[in-house]
């Protein structure tokens, strides 16, 4: 499949995301009569399939949803902290080397790092409020494919690679992932995958509902198994889990208005205070890739950067109370990894964005089911007061930031995965569609930069001029020699009266697919 497609005249759909049989799960449902949600349902299944590293039933997301004669709506059905803390000194919470190659980073795994799973209950929940098809046709793909297995891409492998001392850190996650008839060893390029275990927890899922995994037989083998194992999960924090609606943030910018996450994720705020601070700025009047192009998004990102410490965000959002908005932010911790993305418009013009996440996953397979468990609670980033303590019993908040826009005649649906780089991937994105008028192919594929802590990472691709004037501003400057993962992973989607387009993140071994009627 490619990672682009393009199609003038009357479609049934157009759809993006990080693997082949994501998209066509997808392209399939659309072609069938579903509706964008319910395409983007069946594609969330298959994404716990095709992708197991980003996304899992065992972990949680984000579904903007703009249906064509109601207003947007944000379902959030991300990860919820446990309603008690860790016993001091008996929590199963230990670290492991992720090694990126030039680059290794340490994350907690066990089952002290698990917060309460949302997948589940956002599949039901949105397909209650949404869905046109029935369930167990969204979800007969992943179970095809869980089931008859499929061959694991270059890019799959190098995403095990990466994460594979929690892959291969159990009996049970061996069974899964290391090679077949070779258990010593991880799986790779080439191989056959399957789950077994997953096909049975679809089939049981959509027979029995979500009150399986919640309050069923499910939700008692992951309780008894913390309490064991000295995890913290209990069948309280399994049973009261919800996902909420919320209304999403809505901003105005010149002709366009953004919908994107609110709080009390942190990425679409990002995204669109910074979108704010650009508007009708000179550079972004003319040409992709000038000296004052570049500069103005470098200004951007470092104001925003400063914004993340939360005044100027309070400013955006009109809050009056400037301690109630630090308050709300730091009562809901963010997490910042292992993601993917789906982009989805039908040819009735609903659009939907969905962003999915597992962290790196927890190492614990729930037994029976091929679920891995997330790890959402093993970021030191989420526990400023040390790693035994979080918020109590609330929704955790995140990066993510799946995003629609809509302009007169034109709608773009589009996010991303990639950590802290999700709200540079998605802003640039953003301004090479609607600033400099890129295709959705070029928008993706042009070459990205992102500032943190005062060291910017550019990759290759950018005029000289450019680079000079970034290395002036920001001596701490490193160019990539490669396009990379490093700078996210956005899959995006445009549909107009005569053009429709669609395109997969190369960085990410992305796919898309017009559908035509």
């Amino acid at each position: 499949m490619e990672a682009t497609a393009i199609s003038h005249g009357r479609y049934a759909g157009a759809v993006a995301a990080g693997h082949p049989m994501t998209v066509n799960a997808a392209r399939d449902i659309l072609k069938a009569g579903g509706n964008a949600f319910d395409a983007a349902l069946g594609a969330m299944c298959m994404a716990t399939v095709a992708e197991p590293v980003l996304a899992s039933f065992g972990g949680g997301g984000f579904l903007l949803a703009r249906p064509v004669n109601s207003p947007a709506k944000l379902f959030d059905f991300f990860a919820q902290t446990p309603k008690r803390g860790p016993v001091p000194g008996a929590r199963d919470f230990y670290p492991v080397v992720a090694d990126f190659g030039p680059a290794q980073q340490e994350f907690h795994i066990g089952l002290g790092s698990m917060a309460v799973p949302g997948v589940v209950d956002g599949l039901f929940h949105v397909h209650d409020a949404l869905g046109h098809m029935p369930l167990e046709r969204l979800i007969e793909p992943a179970l095809e494919a869980a089931r008859d297995g499929y061959e694991v891409s270059p890019f799959q492998a190098y995403l095990f690679s990466v994460v594979g001392p929690i892959y291969m850190i159990s009996d049970a996650a061996r069974c899964i992932f290391a090679c077949p008839g070779d258990p010593g060893r991880l799986i790779g390029e080439g191989d056959h995958f399957r789950n077994l275990d997953a096909a049975d927890f679809l089939d049981a899922l959509v027979r029995e509902g979500p009150r399986l995994f919640y309050e069923g037989e499910i939700a008692n083998r992951i309780a008894e198994d913390c309490r064991d194992g000295l995890g913290t999960l209990s069948r309280e924090d399994l049973a009261s889990y919800r996902t909420v609606e919320r209304e999403p943030l809505a901003v105005d910018v010149a002709d366009t208005q953004v919908f994107t996450n609110p709080l009390p994720s942190t990425g679409g705020v990002l995204v669109a205070f910074a979108l704010k601070l650009l508007e009708g700025t000179m550079g972004l009047d003319g040409t992709w890739g000038t000296a004052d192009h570049a500069l103005a998004l470098l200004r951007a990102m470092a104001v925003t950067e400063e914004a993340r410490n939360r005044t100027a965000l309070s400013q955006l959002l009109g809050c009056e109370n400037l301690s109630a908005y630090r308050q709300a932010l730091a009562s809901h911790p963010q997490a910042r990894r292992g993601t993917t993305h789906i982009s989805i418009i039908d040819g009735d013009d609903n659009a939907c964005a969905l962003t999915l996440s597992n962290g790196e996953g927890a190492g614990y397979v729930i037994p029976g089911t091929g679920v891995m468990m997330n790890n959402m609670l093993g970021e030191e980033d989420i526990n400023p007061q040390g790693l035994d303590s979080w918020p109590l019993d609330v929704r955790m908040g995140s990066m993510m930031a799946p995003t629609i826009i809509e302009q007169p005649g034109r709608l773009m649906v589009l996010g991303s995965g990639g950590s802290n780089r999700i709200r540079t991937a998605i802003l640039q994105v953003i301004l090479n569609l609607t600033a400099f008028s890129m295709t959705v192919e070029e928008a993706v594929s042009a070459p990205r930069f992102h500032l943190e802590q005062g060291c910017l990472d550019v990759e290759p691709g950018w005029p000289e001029r450019a680079v000079q004037a970034l290395r002036a501003e920001i001596p701490d400057t490193r160019i990539w020699p490669d396009r990379n993962l490093f700078f996210g992973g956005v899959h995006a989607v445009t549909a107009g009266p005569d053009l429709q387009q669609a395109a997969g993140d190369p960085r990410r071994a992305g796919a898309a697919a017009i559908i035509g009627r």
